[in-house]
């Protein structure tokens, strides 16, 4: 009896969700295969104009279906599938100079084929550039589903719905968290777990702007966390690592934690640090 009622609640359930509710094996299979189809070439036929000309109508029939699947109109569909391959030169272009970044900036990266194969920060930018793409046309859930499976792949959290400028550099990655309304400029590197979180606001203000802008060259090290809608990180600033950021500063500012590193000599602990687990 429980289960013919737990069988009606599901019923129930998927009777009130959409329909159309995209199929997410498939929408991560697309996104990784487009991935490699754009950066990581492996046959050789691949430089071959008709070959590619064909491995691309590929993809866009694949997306046309994703897109139709969360859209209400097939005319909505084939308008923004169109419109993300008009703006695939220009995103390409933007993520080599993400790669070129990489090059330039990180001693441990040798060639531009190591970045663009080995490197989660160029993937979680690129799956990101892809996704805000839809983002920008009104697609929701589908984005979504992009960049959660670049997250669970490297660690790495960029909202779909952020701007981010050019040249944009990721060094380590992992616990990188970057919110919705963030806003990035030019050239702006940033460390392993970094933040770029809103305060605490209520569901209400979900429209607003919620987390900071980072203006041009800006340097985040690791652990740091910058958090609110008005808060404001001025050009060619450093931001230390574990640095906890709620107000905006100047441009050429450098915010740093300091920490104090005690040594103790060879006395007893006194009582309260002297406990057991």
């Amino acid at each position: 009896m429980q289960d013919k009622e737990f069988i009606q609640q599901l019923q129930k359930h998927f009777n009130r969700v959409q329909s159309d509710f995209p199929e997410k094996g498939r929408a991560q299979a697309f996104i990784d295969d487009f991935f490699e189809f754009l950066f990581v070439p492996a046959e050789k036929e691949k430089g071959d104009e008709a070959y590619l000309s064909g491995v691309m109508g590929s993809f866009r029939n694949q997306l046309f279906e994703l897109i139709k699947g969360v859209s209400d109109k097939e005319d909505n569909a084939s308008s923004i599938t169109q419109s993300f391959f008009d703006a695939l030169p220009y995103l390409h272009a933007e993520l080599l100079k993400d790669a070129a970044s990489v090059l330039e900036f990180d001693p441990a990266a040798y060639s531009l084929e190591e970045v663009l194969v080995a490197y989660p920060g160029f993937y979680a930018t690129a799956i990101y550039r892809l996704s805000n793409q839809l983002w920008k046309k009104g697609v929701r859930i589908l984005p979504r589903i992009f960049s959660e499976h670049a997250h669970s792949k490297t660690g790495i959290d960029i909202h779909p719905g952020a701007s981010i400028g050019h040249s944009f550099f990721i060094d380590h990655g992992t616990g990188i968290v970057i919110g919705e309304t963030s806003v990035i400029g030019n050239n702006v590197k940033i460390y392993q777990g970094v933040t770029l979180g809103a305060l605490s606001v209520s569901k209400d203000q979900a429209q607003t702007k919620r987390h900071p802008t980072i203006e041009d060259h800006v340097v985040i090290y690791s652990g740091a966390t910058i958090l609110g809608g008005d808060t404001v990180v001025g050009k060619h600033s450093l931001i230390g690592g574990n640095v906890w950021l709620t107000h905006s500063v100047l441009p050429n500012s450098i915010v740093y934690h300091k920490s104090e590193v005690t040594i103790r000599d060879k006395n007893p602990l006194s009582e309260a640090l002297n406990f057991v687990i």
